[in-house]
């Protein structure tokens, strides 16, 4: 519980009026009754002194006339360079598109007169290799939006070959590295002033480069703060709206000569998405929301870092530091429990998915989390998860939170009828294709999900899912990814990311655990519906509104009783030193 009054500091970092022109609908709701969020910036954006000393005034005139004709010729070159690389990039992914789609086809037809299907699947390999391998080639001297493009296609293992997947791994660590020269460039045009006139330290080395952007470390002049500087690389301003063309371009072709295999859906989320995330103002504002937002949520051990200012491709912040969650070294010697690094995660995430007013992140991959130890918690976690990166967030509208609370309660009661019914009302998927989005949502085999989701994988079940997918199942993902809304297709990466994650931790009680949790939050979401409704019939004494009102109030609390009983158990096996783990269910049916 938190006091409902804040302190006068803290309202008043929350109440400074701004809001993005491009994010407004992510503007939250006011806060106490005060003014909504807005760049609650520790430090105003830069200024810079653009006025010349009258001294200065006739050298820079005769300067200005005499540089006209060169810069003139500058320009001219640099239009030609600009014409010619657009010429290069266009022309390196339509030469390769054109190329595999005619391996494919050739390829398709060669497979129908093979008899033997061994000989057969290996024809089709080596072409899925061939074309991964030239679109790799491209990927990499395209750079920028492909490589990010690249990245995301690594860990579609679920829709892609392996062939694919595997051949485009090593993007992950092959981001581009942008020259301090050309950061000092952009600095100067996007804020006025040199960027040694605001930071008197700056790194050469960047700590940490991705596909949009590099990290610098640096030390504010004025105030000799040390912040983290994330600045865009300076080449992609040009390119991104090339980079997108070419994108949709290849998918919409791809659909043309491959109408069963249309992945336009995944262009169309990229077109959508990545001006938000190119556009680090909108990213400082997701990051004010976020942390306001965890602010009422002090028993969450979540730190962002606090926004020091931003422009369009430049965004200053504190400097927060940490481990990667897959350092289980470093957790296990600092007496970090894993199993309550696994815990924290599913709360952060599922408040995000189902708190009232909580933006989600879509896009928790592991270097985007950060773990260290903090001993100074009132808590019972001695560590803080620090979340990176908020230019990818998406708003949850009211009614699609509560459909998919009731969707996975269905699931963890495993009412296959509830399921289907909500699974409609989430994505509009009918019957026909319910178990593959069920599988695909859960990440588990069908027969699982339909029996006791509780179970833990094992390998059996994730080699009957590959099987599945490489007999034609995978056709039929594709088709139902294209059909469910935008929205629905970040949820699923942000549960695959999470998954993934949490997988990483080799935790000791299996997904019991979490999905108590995440049953907690569903539960929360549907009580609130539900009083929502009892009071607009009326008063809460009214009898039948007071026997309503008791009888959701006892479906919240018998999920709670038994996340409390299986926390106690954990505890008491933790001291007693038992490793094995017990299955409660959940059984958490809605009023």
């Amino acid at each position: 519980m938190i006091s409902s009054t804040v302190p006068a500091l803290v309202a008043r970092r929350l109440n400074i009026g701004w809001t993005c022109a491009k994010c407004r609908s992510q503007v939250p709701k006011p806060i106490l009754g005060r003014a909504p969020i807005s760049r609650q910036y520790s430090t105003p954006p830069p200024k810079f002194r653009t006025s010349i000393p009258r001294s200065r005034r006739r050298v820079v005139i005769l300067a200005t006339a005499g540089g006209a004709a060169t810069a003139g010729l500058l320009a001219v070159g640099d239009d030609i360079k600009a014409f010619s690389e657009t010429v290069q990039r266009s022309g390196r992914v339509a030469t390769t598109l054109f190329i595999c789609v005619n391996d494919y086809r050739t390829t398709l037809n060669q497979r129908e007169t093979t008899e033997d299907a061994d000989e057969s699947d290996k024809i089709l390999k080596a072409c899925h290799q061939r074309c991964a391998d030239r679109t790799l080639r491209v990927l990499e001297k395209n750079g920028g939006i492909f490589i990010k493009l690249g990245q995301h296609l690594s860990a579609m293992n679920y829709l892609l070959p392996s062939e694919w997947t595997t051949t485009f791994i090593p993007l992950q660590d092959k981001c581009p590295v942008s020259s301090l020269e050309s950061i000092e460039v952009m600095f100067k045009a996007d804020t006025g002033g040199d960027l040694y006139d605001y930071f008197s330290e700056f790194s050469k080395e960047p700590i940490g480069a991705a596909s949009l952007a590099q990290v610098h470390l640096a030390t504010i002049r004025e105030t000799g703060q040390k912040v983290a500087v994330k600045v865009q690389h300076p080449g992609l301003q040009q390119w991104a709206p090339l980079d997108m063309s070419l994108t949709k371009f290849t998918f919409s072709t791809l659909k043309r000569f491959f109408p069963e295999y249309d992945l336009e859906w995944l262009s169309s989320e990229i077109e959508s998405s990545l001006p938000q995330e190119l556009d680090f103002q909108c990213e400082a504002e997701n990051a004010l929301r976020t942390k306001a937002h965890f602010l009422r949520k002090p028993e969450v051990p979540l730190l962002i870092p606090d926004v020091i200012w931003a422009r369009k491709r430049i965004l200053v912040m504190a400097c927060e530091t940490g481990h990667r969650l897959d350092d289980l070294n470093y957790m296990d010697s600092n007496g970090i429990d894993r199993d309550e690094v696994s815990a924290t995660l599913a709360h952060i995430f599922n408040e995000m998915i189902f708190g009232e007013g909580a933006p989600l992140h879509c896009d928790p991959h592991g270097g985007n989390i950060a773990i260290r130890k903090n001993n100074c918690r009132r808590s019972k976690a001695n560590f803080d998860i620090i979340l990176y990166d908020h230019g990818l967030y998406r708003d949850i509208p009211q009614d699609l939170r509560r459909s998919y609370a009731k969707m996975w309660l269905a699931i963890l009661d495993g009412d296959l009828e509830r399921m289907k019914k909500y699974v409609n009302e989430v994505a509009g998927i009918g019957e026909d294709k319910f178990p593959l989005f069920a599988s695909a949502i859960t990440g588990r085999d069908f027969t699982i999900v339909s029996s006791s989701i509780m179970k833990p994988k094992d390998d059996s079940e994730q080699k009957t899912m590959s099987t599945a997918l490489q007999e034609g199942l995978i056709v039929d993902l594709v088709q139902m990814l294209g059909q469910v809304p935008r929205i629905i297709l970040l949820i699923l990466k942000t549960n695959d990311l999470t998954r993934s994650l949490d997988e990483n931790l080799q935790t000791r009680q299996g997904p019991v655990r979490q999905f108590l949790i995440m049953a907690r939050y569903c539960m929360r979401t549907i009580f609130d519906e539900q009083l929502e409704e009892i009071r607009r019939r009326g008063s809460l004494y009214w009898p039948p509104n007071a026997l309503r009102l008791l009888t959701a109030w006892l479906g919240y609390v018998r999920v709670e009783a038994k996340l409390e009983v299986f926390e106690l158990w954990l505890s008491v096996k933790r001291l007693l030193g038992y490793r094995d783990t017990i299955d409660l269910g959940v059984a958490a049916s809605p009023a």
